[in-house]
């Protein structure tokens, strides 16, 4: 049994986890309807990757008897000036899901609850993974620049990190 400031913690986190995959969702929409095929499947496994996120909290609270909460979501962002703009948004989330990761890792710290500090470490490697991800595709965006084509060289390159990682999951 966790406590209950770790149980209202961790259902923060879900409802966290929550907005994200309902964010991604949102994105890959606006990049569908904008043509941008490579970057539409890109934000729609973000978006499975962030719901598999909050089950597996889900999962974890069930099995140490604590009641994980459905959470009511907030309504997202639907319209997006330029991809940057839209992956600004997502590095910007990513982090503060990291600091919010952080902060549980402190409270099961303090309250000596190593099953829980042990269940987070999993978080912290996967949230390091997302900020890089998200940081090489926005560097990727500023070297190509905002030449006519750039919209056509920035899906091609987010349709290549596609490629990649199915490539990494298969593997």
């Amino acid at each position: 049994m966790i406590s209950k400031k770790m149980t209202d913690a961790l259902n923060e986190q879900i409802a966290l986890e929550g907005y994200a995959s309902f964010l991604y969702l949102s994105m890959a929409t606006w990049c569908g309807n904008e043509g941008l095929d490579g970057c539409e499947k890109f934000m729609q496994r973000q978006s499975e990757e962030e719901r598999m996120h909050m089950l597996k909290i889900f999962e974890y609270m069930s099995e140490v008897d604590a009641i994980a909460l459905t959470p009511a979501i907030a309504q997202v962002p639907h319209q997006f000036e330029t991809p940057q703009e839209m992956f600004n948004m997502v590095y910007k989330h990513e982090q503060k899901v990291t600091k919010s990761i952080h902060d549980l890792l402190k409270i099961a710290k303090v309250e000596n609850d190593y099953t829980t500090e042990n269940f987070l470490q999993w978080y912290i490697a996967e949230q390091r993974e997302e900020e890089n991800l998200m940081r090489s595709i926005l560097d990727k965006i500023k070297l190509i620049g905002k030449s006519p084509m750039a919209l056509y060289y920035i899906d091609k390159e987010i349709d290549a990190v596609n490629t990649a990682e199915e490539k990494a999951t298969e593997a």
